[in-house]
């Protein structure tokens, strides 16, 4: 019988990001590295620093032994979740964004006199300028 893999997204792991519950997201997989980080020989403030992203580069650029890597096969408790956002709150920001643009376009319909004003004017000082030559 198939083992069933528990799948989590990115915002549950992120939120596990402590030195007494603490998780990494490597290369797709999930692992709870809390009972580990007395003992990581890069101390545990390098594994702090990867949680609530994806680590995967940042444990390859590392040049983890094969050693290394049997070892955190210990600690996999399940997948991402790939079908959800990887960071959420990339949504929320791109939308306030939005928001801001459609007010931005809103006000310059609204205050479109100024800068017609502002360029009427110029045209009209620069023919003055140019009529006292």
């Amino acid at each position: 019988m198939p083992t069933l893999t528990k799948l989590y997204t990115m915002q549950e792991a992120s939120q596990h990001n402590s030195k007494e519950d603490c998780w990494v997201v490597i290369d797709g997989k999930v692992y709870d590295v809390s009972s580990y980080l007395d003992e990581h020989p890069g101390g545990d403030d390098v594994v702090l620093a990867a949680t609530g992203k994806d680590a995967t580069d940042d444990f390859e650029d590392a040049g983890h032994s094969e050693s290394a890597k049997e070892l955190m096969e210990t600690f996999c408790i399940g997948e991402l979740d790939t079908s959800s956002p990887v960071i959420p709150e990339l949504e929320i920001s791109s939308k306030k964004q939005t928001d801001y643009a459609q007010k931005l376009v809103g006000l310059t319909k609204q205050y479109w006199v100024v800068p017609v004003a502002v360029v009427g004017i110029s045209v009209v000082l620069g023919f003055l300028h140019l009529r006292k030559k």
